[in-house]
């Protein structure tokens, strides 16, 4: 009998990136716990980066923890820079944690990485926290939202979320987005038809899903084609402009796009 270990399972399935192991907490919870969920994670990425026999077909990404504590954080961050790995991710945000803790563990986060290796911020998958995190020097992002919000009936836009269950959709003959190039747009599929079958039948679910990772992805190419043509700054005041329209920008946005000089 062999005995199949974390470390044995991240080479069998032959993913392009894997992630080591850590130790994750609570990102609202402060303590000895942190600390010491931080230097476990370290020893198990050298256990990790010990067990990677298939570098030039993996990439390991170790994670970043520390919870909201800045010694800490900044300590993981310097701590896994020695490993020299092929990127690196930010773990434990995102849990719950208030926004301007946030932003700035992020940024803390992203000043010490490389610049020249990816930066993944883990569980981010708001279209606003997308915009931002890019501008504080993020570079992936992974999460279920695209997903979990279809299967609640609605679909993202660049104005936020269009809730597919709601009456006023009932006679509304436009697709989710007259812009999208999703096949669900393409197709024609309604926001009418969909409201008719969003609560009765699972192709709801469906169409939504594949509208809502299309948006993200979309969104993606969109802040990365903007940084490429050097209009980044112009493309997040429009993005924020369009997301909130008539109501107040929460502080956190204001406050974390002053740190990287853009002005709303």
């Amino acid at each position: 009998m062999k005995v199949l270990t974390l470390w044995t399972y991240s080479l069998f399935i032959s993913a392009d990136i894997i992630m080591q192991l850590d130790d994750v907490v609570s990102s609202t919870i402060s303590g000895p716990r942190v600390e010491e969920a931080m230097w476990r994670s370290l020893r198990w990425l050298d256990r990790c980066i010990a067990a990677h026999s298939r570098r030039s077909e993996q990439s390991l990404f170790p994670i970043v923890q520390g919870g909201l504590d800045e010694k800490l954080r900044e300590q993981s961050v310097k701590e896994i820079i020695k490993r020299d790995c092929p990127g690196y991710a930010i773990g434990g945000l995102s849990g719950g944690e208030d926004k301007d803790h946030f932003w700035r563990m992020v940024t803390l986060s992203t000043e010490y990485l490389p610049k020249n290796k990816p930066r993944y911020l883990m569980g981010v998958g708001f279209a606003i926290d997308l915009v931002i995190c890019s501008a504080l020097g993020c570079d992936m992002f992974d999460c279920v939202f695209p997903t979990r919000t279809a299967r609640f009936g609605c679909a993202l836009v660049d104005s936020g979320q269009l809730n597919l269950n709601k009456q006023i959709y009932e006679k509304d003959h436009r697709v989710i987005d007259e812009k999208c190039i999703c096949p669900v747009c393409k197709s024609g599929y309604t926001r009418s038809y969909l409201n008719t079958i969003v609560t009765k039948e699972t192709t709801a679910c469906h169409l939504l899903t594949i509208h809502n990772v299309a948006y993200q992805m979309r969104l993606m190419s969109r802040i990365r084609q903007a940084i490429i043509e050097e209009r980044f700054p112009e493309f997040i005041k429009e993005f924020v402009s369009i997301y909130f329209q008539d109501k107040d920008i929460p502080v956190w946005i204001t406050n974390s796009l002053k740190s990287v000089n853009i002005e709303l």
